[in-house]
């Protein structure tokens, strides 16, 4: 390896790390919790790899810097492109419009012009970082254009790309302004993963629609080479989440939690980032509709909805919040009792260990988005349970119902099928419910998030591709 060159880097929007308290005027850094840090960590380590990201923070620049044998580079960005490339092009148009338009995307020329840029900056961090013929793993829908970007200044280093996030179909991604360049930017790389086959699909459909390419199978050749689209379907470090559920701080907080929100109900819990792809509205709406039609007691279940703050300052993470706090209200209005409310709204965080213990209190699992990659609340809640007890209440629009056969799959964008899903969870033999719970649990633990990563660094190849078997 050249000085200063890596074999390895990973290119994400966020570098793995968060700011810890310190000693004053001394800063410190702690790795982040998560998925896809726990699974490339250990490959970048191994390898004496690079991270390339953003802190977090607007005009935050400390300077590259070593942390648990990772080289990390931080892509410093202006508070104005925080809002135009982040806030803007990220979260307001792409986002929206790769979760099937479930709110009207904003197209605004000024938020692509600062994309672009950006994108450049990280592009140009990682060509310095890599040494000649490195593997590139680069993440997610923030950094579309980066693939392309790099190609052109490296045209020696190994590149692959995966998206967390759905790929919509040609229809929808055919209304984007500048299209042509974001698909370009995603060919630029050797290897294109999705959450989905489906997705994959779309994307070698655009391929063909857009830039009159054949594609034949799952590869289609571009400018000379090999581009191929595969699903990998992400997961989770299952063998952190059982761990957390069989220590006994985590399941006393969970015989807590079950006596103060539900007392000797039944608890039905949702758990989500507070966003519009997520379905909580629906979710409370047939709830209450439960409860309307005598279907449920407020003496019987309650529902707990945790709604993780997101995208504060986004008009329509605003108005969402508006809408379920007011639903929240007036269901207890009409249902609730002195002490005793039909819904437990919390609009805050929560800890790894206290969402383990919410999955343990918890008899019915809510994960009902209109549209999702994954979701990988639902395979922690399968992971948390090594009871083999509670159901899991899943839409049919995630990638995760593909894989967990034992779920009760429902429409969330139908209030009636919702109740369905609801209901039958609600009363479900307690046999039949372990049954379906010992097969997510095998499902899970057979495809965590450690052989997502190696099958991916397999496929792409190059001098990383041994660090994975």
């Amino acid at each position: 390896m050249e000085q200063g060159r890596y074999e390895f880097v990973v290119v994400a929007n966020r570098l793995p790390v968060d700011r810890v308290s310190s000693e004053p005027g001394e800063e410190a850094w702690a790795r982040s919790p998560g998925g896809l840090v726990s699974a490339l960590e250990p490959s970048v380590r191994q390898s004496r790899g690079a991270w390339v990201g953003w802190t977090g923070a607007p005009d935050d620049d400390p300077g590259q810097f070593e942390l648990d044998g990772v080289h990390l580079r931080p892509v410093p960005l202006s508070a104005e492109e925080v809002d135009q490339y982040y806030e803007g092009q990220s979260n307001s148009t792409i986002w929206p419009l790769f979760h099937d338009a479930v709110e009207q995307p904003v197209h605004r020329r000024t938020w692509r012009v600062t994309y672009e840029a950006v994108n450049r900056r990280f592009a140009e961090a990682t060509a310095e970082l890599a040494a000649e013929g490195a593997t590139v793993w680069v993440h997610d829908y923030q950094l579309l254009l980066v693939p392309r970007m790099l190609r052109e200044a490296r045209p020696d280093l190994r590149i692959g790309f995966f998206l967390h996030i759905p790929f919509p179909p040609v229809e929808l991604f055919m209304q984007l302004p500048r299209r042509a360049d974001l698909l370009r930017g995603l060919l630029g790389a050797d290897l294109v993963g999705f959450q989905q086959s489906l997705a994959a699909d779309n994307f070698l459909q655009l391929a063909a629609r857009l830039l009159g390419l054949e594609p034949e199978g799952e590869r289609v050749e571009y400018e000379g080479r090999t581009v191929t689209a595969r699903a990998f379907p992400i997961s989770i470090d299952m063998s952190e989440i059982d761990r957390l559920a069989a220590d006994p701080g985590v399941q006393a907080e969970a015989r807590r939690l079950r006596r103060e929100l539900g007392g000797d109900r039944r608890l039905f819990l949702g758990v989500d980032r507070l966003d519009y792809t997520k379905g909580i509205e629906q979710r409370i709406e047939a709830y209450g509709e439960l409860l309307a039609a005598g279907a449920v007691s407020n003496d019987e279940a309650v529902l707990v909805q945790v709604a993780t703050p997101s995208r504060l300052r986004v008009a329509q993470y605003q108005q969402l919040r508006e809408r379920v706090e007011r639903e929240v209200g007036r269901i207890n209005g009409e249902h609730g009792d002195v002490g005793k409310a039909p819904v437990h709204y919390l609009f805050q965080s929560r800890t790894r260990e206290e969402l383990v213990a919410l999955y343990l209190a918890a008899d019915v699992m809510l994960v009902t988005p209109l549209r999702d990659g994954m979701n990988l609340v639902a395979k922690e809640y399968v992971a948390a349970r090594r009871d083999e007890q509670g159901a899991l209440v899943l839409s049919e629009f995630t990638g995760a119902a593909a894989e967990l056969d034992g779920a009760f799959v429902v429409n969330p964008y139908d209030v009636d099928d919702l109740e369905r899903g609801m209901a039958a969870a609600l009363r479900a033999d307690p046999a039949d419910l372990a049954a379906r719970m010992r097969r997510m649990r095998s499902h899970v633990r057979e495809h965590d998030v450690d052989r997502w990563a190696r099958e991916f660094l397999d496929v792409l190849g190059g001098p990383v591709s041994s660090l994975s078997r």
